[in-house]
């Protein structure tokens, strides 16, 4: 490792254990999970709960990561996936129903039907659920832009990463069920990077938001390219190479991928 590299994490989805072997195949952790990557700067992109077996138990890993690294003069930060927000308006709000004009809709509806697990739930703490609250959603980073989400709706919320990051926290902070049902549903879309128009849509994004190319989770890769996610041994570099796809599909059987930045293919 270089002196200060840096690292990106796609989604985990409840996988703790898987999580952190890959974070130790990289020197980022040492045996007993605590950070040994020295000075590295190392980003999740969010989306640890659901789906698996040990989601909070995910985001406390992180969390302790976090304090050590400090000390070690490193860093370590999470995005905020569309699945903490799931996870954060059903400890909220529960089975309140939302303003809709397409049915019943819920937190409590959306997290069963999304993988939600009883256990999360029960694992919150009230500092977890502020500590999540304050997590950012954007994020530049070593001339790369990061996102959770492959979309264009984080425009939405503002011009800059830091625009967008105080919109949703203040939303975060509030309780207003619409403002925070819009901020699930802006991130559960999608394939904003893909077809024919993806380089532009991707490249309008870095344009305003800045960075050479874009690191999204969100999107398993093995559903971009058609193949089984136990075929995935790498990033899915796209859109004219302006968006780097990192959701290795772990809760299906791919590979939790940490990628060190900037990645290019092997020949």
């Amino acid at each position: 490792m270089t002196d200060h590299p840096t690292f990106v994490v796609g989604d985990v989805h409840g996988y703790r254990d898987e999580l952190a072997d890959a974070l130790r195949d990289h020197g980022l952790v040492d045996d007993s999970d605590d950070w040994a990557g020295g000075e590295a700067r190392l980003w999740f992109l969010g989306d640890f709960v659901d789906r698996g077996p040990d989601g909070v138990a995910g985001i406390e890993l992180v969390k302790k990561l976090q304090e050590q690294a400090a000390e070690a003069g490193g860093f370590v930060e999470t995005l905020l996936g569309n699945h903490e927000i799931l996870l954060l308006g059903m400890y909220h709000f529960g089975d309140t129903a939302v303003p809709s004009d397409f049915g019943p809709r819920s937190f409590a509806r959306s997290w069963e039907i999304n993988g939600g697990q009883l256990a999360d739930q029960d694992d919150l703490t009230p500092e977890l659920v502020s500590w999540l609250s304050e997590r950012p959603v954007a994020a530049n980073t070593a001339d790369h832009l990061l996102l959770h989400s492959d979309t264009l709706e984080y425009l939405e919320w503002g011009d800059t990463t830091e625009e967008i990051n105080d919109a949703v926290r203040e939303v975060l902070a509030g309780d207003d069920l619409a403002q925070w049902w819009d901020v699930w549903r802006r991130m559960t879309t999608r394939y904003a990077f893909r077809g024919p128009h993806g380089q532009e849509a991707a490249e309008t994004l870095l344009d305003q938001l800045g960075g050479e190319r874009i690191v999204h989770g969100h999107s398993v890769i093995a559903d971009q390219l058609g193949i089984h996610p136990t075929q995935i041994e790498a990033p899915f570099l796209y859109a004219g190479g302006r968006a780097l796809g990192i959701d290795g599909g772990l809760f299906v059987g791919g590979p939790c991928l940490v990628v060190e930045l900037p990645w290019e293919p092997h020949d």
